[in-house]
């Protein structure tokens, strides 16, 4: 199961928000995230907050829970008061937002339409199982507004699947990228995770290779990272399968990075890639910049104006504190000006545009971290760091160092 949530303020019933998270408001950019917790089954690595309905218990259900979205939404903008907030993303993510009808999703968008307003040509995304979707619900979400999907692809190997207990057929990622484009949806993601137990180069090869045949215009792709309490680090633990190398996944990153690039796709941040700058996630340049977001469900979490909060975890105890009346807040922080500086170089150091040269104050630790090849100075973005090749390898360690 996830693990539990952290430790910090206790939120107001009403979820009023400090004065100091208000100040700006409207300034940076403003967005919403939608946590959807529902899955058929839960994967191997899995530590998301989610449920299966044998997990799910009394109180809380598939068939409610647009409703129940709704009611933080309108909470969101009473709670944000009178501020022209147009909502420049909107991202559905999970679990599996695609279980719930298409018009489920279609109606949580309206309310946030409707409460807050859309920017101009803002960005609207869904995660989506590769199996969840087909057709007419591609279609139904187009129709509704929806303008991206993100696809779970993780591997084109049936014997990786099988280790990450991932439910889709290796062919069925392309389609479901092919039935996107169908249905008009100029921007589509493919997810992918490397170093899996029994994964071998030429493996993570040929899930390059298929994901690249399959047309997105968007590639993530993430190292496997063994969660305690899952199925997966269990079964490591018992000896049936071995642990990551972080060699292995170095070398993988280079090979991802290597084939994406000869396909035409660029890096913007460490474990994304995109053909264009339009094609490039403006909900996770959101987070990675230090905008503004609203987190809709259970164990959600949030950010307005240097003051982070989540939700109570469990869809039941969300839906009730929200049937009541009550914010479904579990606990806040209110992250002091070092804090907020550390958090942004963790960041935006990850990005292509890199952070500004003048405002990493640690000169001994840059001078050793240029000469070593870590950084360059990027000549077009004058002033700025950025991560080489191999810097992005280390790009923890240097964050470190930096902080």
């Amino acid at each position: 199961m996830p693990s539990t949530l952290p430790d910090g303020d206790p939120v107001p019933p009403s979820g009023d928000l400090p004065e100091s998270a208000l100040h700006g408001l409207g300034e940076r950019p403003f967005g919403f995230y939608v946590h959807v917790p529902f899955c058929v089954t839960r994967c191997g690595y899995c530590d998301f907050n989610t449920y299966t309905a044998s997990e799910l218990g009394p109180g809380a259900s598939r068939e409610d829970y647009a409703r129940t979205a709704i009611r933080e939404v309108r909470r969101a903008r009473a709670n944000l008061g009178e501020a022209d907030l147009p909502v420049r993303t909107v991202f559905f993510g999970g679990g599996t937002p695609t279980l719930l009808p298409a018009a489920d999703l279609v109606a949580i968008l309206k309310v946030i339409g409707e409460e807050f307003g859309l920017a101009p040509g803002a960005e609207v995304t869904t995660e989506a199982n590769p199996e969840s979707v087909g057709p007419a619900y591609l279609e139904e979400l187009r129709d509704g507004g929806f303008t991206r999907m993100s696809f779970g692809m993780q591997s084109a190997r049936e014997h990786v699947l099988r280790v990450l207990e991932r439910a889709h057929t290796p062919g069925r990622p392309a389609q479901a990228v092919a039935e996107a484009r169908a249905a008009g949806f100029e921007h589509v993601n493919l997810d992918l995770i490397y170093s899996t137990p029994g994964e071998s180069d030429d493996d993570w090869r040929a899930s390059l290779a298929a994901a690249i045949e399959a047309g997105p215009d968007h590639v993530s792709a993430y190292s496997l990272i063994v969660e305690d309490g899952t199925r997966l680090a269990a079964r490591i633990r018992r000896g049936e399968l071995p642990m990551p190398d972080d060699d292995v996944a170095a070398d993988r990153y280079l090979i991802a990075d290597g084939m994406l690039a000869e396909a035409g796709f660029e890096w913007y941040e460490v474990s994304n890639w995109a053909t264009s700058e339009a094609a490039r996630c403006r909900h996770n340049l959101l987070y990675w910049t230090g905008g503004d977001w609203w987190g809709v469900g259970p164990g959600a979490h949030s950010h307005v104006g240097g003051t982070r909060w989540w939700n109570v975890k469990h869809p039941a105890a969300y839906a009730q504190r929200l049937t009541s009346g009550a914010s479904p807040a579990h606990a806040r922080e209110v992250l002091t000006s070092q804090d907020r500086a550390v958090e942004r170089l963790m960041l935006e150091l990850r990005l292509s545009a890199g952070f500004p040269l003048r405002e990493l104050d640690r000169p001994r630790v840059v001078a050793r971290a240029l000469a070593d090849g870590l950084l360059e100075v990027e000549p077009f973005k004058t002033g700025r760091a950025v991560l080489t090749l191999r810097g992005r390898l280390l790009a923890d360690a240097l964050v470190r160092d930096l902080t």
